[in-house]
């Protein structure tokens, strides 16, 4: 692969590839852009929005990092461990199970472990009114802590979809200017939705448990495809958006409810 943008001047497959590695990463953002959002969320207002931007120019320049060592990216689907197990005899013969995990396997298990601790214990905090903070407890202190806790979980995930986006993009074009560009303007787009989608999140609190409800789904997603149970992306995100349909519906039924 090379750095070359001749491809977008005299070929128009390449502009197709770019326009759909777009949309591609735009969509693959949303799961980076829901937990940042509601992570970010639960810091002090004033610190929101620095919060967000840090975490999204992170996963920019994970990114494009990633991106220059795209030969190890690559190499990151070998099988490193190799696990084979064979049962008792059955009725047709021995049972037989194989196991092989890559790099990129064991990646995608551990940040859906995170994902769906992270995503269980934030419905248990939402549930449960007593796990609130004591309001003698200093606020200064633990502002501080959970930003820096913030910013911690926010590269760790970061690291995760980093890596799952740019395998998706290898697999689209083999040119690297276009996987540049597409990954740029995702990462715009995030960066342009993050403040109006988490201030719609903190307003509406159903949104919040509906939300943490697709992360804990992606974490489950996740570890599914790390044991080589690959679940169609299509049927996910198309999921994702029925159950947001019928959100923005009780929203809607909500409002005209109140009003006189």
């Amino acid at each position: 692969m090379d750095f070359d943008f001749s491809p977008l001047l005299n070929d128009p497959a390449a502009w197709a590839a770019l326009i759909s590695l777009v949309v591609m990463e735009i969509v693959l953002g949303i799961d980076n852009l829901i937990f940042i959002s509601i992570l970010t969320n639960k810091l002090p207002e004033d610190k929101r929005a620095r919060a967000r931007n840090i975490g999204i120019s992170l996963a920019l320049i994970m990114r494009l990092l990633l991106l220059f060592t795209i030969t190890w990216i690559v190499g990151l689907i070998h099988p490193v461990i190799d696990l084979g197990f064979v049962g008792p005899p059955g009725e047709h013969g021995e049972l037989t199970f194989e196991t092989a995990f890559s790099w990129r396997d064991i990646i995608l298990i551990a940040g859906g472990l995170f994902l769906v601790w992270k995503a269980t214990s934030e419905i248990h905090h939402t549930m449960d009114p007593h796990s609130e903070p004591k309001e003698g407890a200093p606020i200064a202190g633990r502002a501080a802590l959970n930003f820096g806790a913030a910013i911690v979980q926010i590269i760790l995930l970061d690291i995760v979809f980093s890596i799952d986006s740019i395998l998706t993009a290898v697999g689209m074009t083999d040119h690297l200017a276009i996987m540049f560009i597409a990954v740029i303007a995702a990462v715009t787009v995030m960066l342009i939705a993050s403040g109006p989608l988490a201030r719609f999140i903190s307003a509406n609190p159903t949104v919040v448990m509906l939300a943490l409800g697709f992360l804990l789904m992606i974490g489950m997603v996740l570890i599914a495809d790390g044991f080589g149970i690959h679940v169609p992306k299509g049927y996910v995100y198309a999921a994702m958006a029925f159950s947001a349909f019928v959100e923005i519906l009780n929203l809607v039924s909500r409002k005209k409810k109140v009003k006189p």
